[in-house]
């Protein structure tokens, strides 16, 4: 087995590095030596928008917010997915992942950021939702591991009581928000429900052949 390449590395806001390797055709992004993606396990980021999706088979031309550029698995599934996104905003709040999508892992997801109806803003996804009221169909929190366990700090506040709240009024009605977790957490489902979403969870494979490592993945919809 050929050896890991370090790509490139760059600074979070936490004052940790996150790191692109490459061994034998596959990128990995590691911070503080926790794995959070590899391009040979990506199914239940698929599955994210997927679900999301289509929970709205009765609405036609969707505006989606996608927090998390990653390896664009995500992004290329909600702009596959029925029905067919009008925009998809992606909020990535570092600019080396950007980056890093342009010049080194693109091919890996399709380049979605090549589709016109992609918008990848840098900036936090909170801010975003801040300032966007009532202004999405669909947003997708893939920014982190999930609520309780989060690897920057300031990504917490998106799973607490007031993120909730700042998620629904960012959301339209009937809109739905979904979220990816490394494991099942009962009571996010149970804080979803408290901040007006009809929740649910499921737990799906990150790789669908080998049946291997499982996450969840979180379902709410709004009236």
């Amino acid at each position: 087995m050929k050896p890991e390449r370090l790509i490139d590395s760059t600074a979070t806001p936490g004052g940790d590095e996150l790191f692109l390797y490459e061994r034998d055709g596959v990128f990995t992004l590691r911070i503080v030596g926790i794995e959070l993606m590899t391009s040979r396990a990506h199914d239940s980021e698929e599955e994210l928008a997927w679900m999301a999706m289509k929970r709205l088979d009765r609405r036609c031309w969707p505006r989606v917010l996608v927090g998390g550029l990653g390896m664009g698995y995500t992004t290329r599934a909600v702009l596959d997915s029925s029905p067919r996104p009008s925009e998809v905003v992606v909020a990535e709040l570092l600019p080396a992942v950007v980056r890093w999508n342009r010049d080194h892992i693109g091919n890996l997801a399709g380049r979605p950021m090549d589709d016109p109806r992609v918008r990848v803003v840098e900036r936090d996804l909170w801010d975003i939702i801040a300032d966007s009221p009532n202004g999405f169909d669909v947003i997708l929190n893939d920014v982190d591991n999930g609520p309780g366990g989060c690897s920057l700090y300031q990504n917490e506040r998106l799973y607490r009581p007031e993120g909730l709240a700042a998620i629904r009024r960012c959301l339209r009605p009937g809109g739905v928000l979904g979220v990816w977790c490394v494991e099942d957490d009962p009571r996010f489902v149970k804080a979803l429900g408290a901040a007006g979403f009809q929740a649910h969870a499921e737990t799906v494979y990150a790789r669908k052949v080998s049946k291997g490592h499982r996450h969840t993945v979180f379902i709410g919809q709004l009236p």
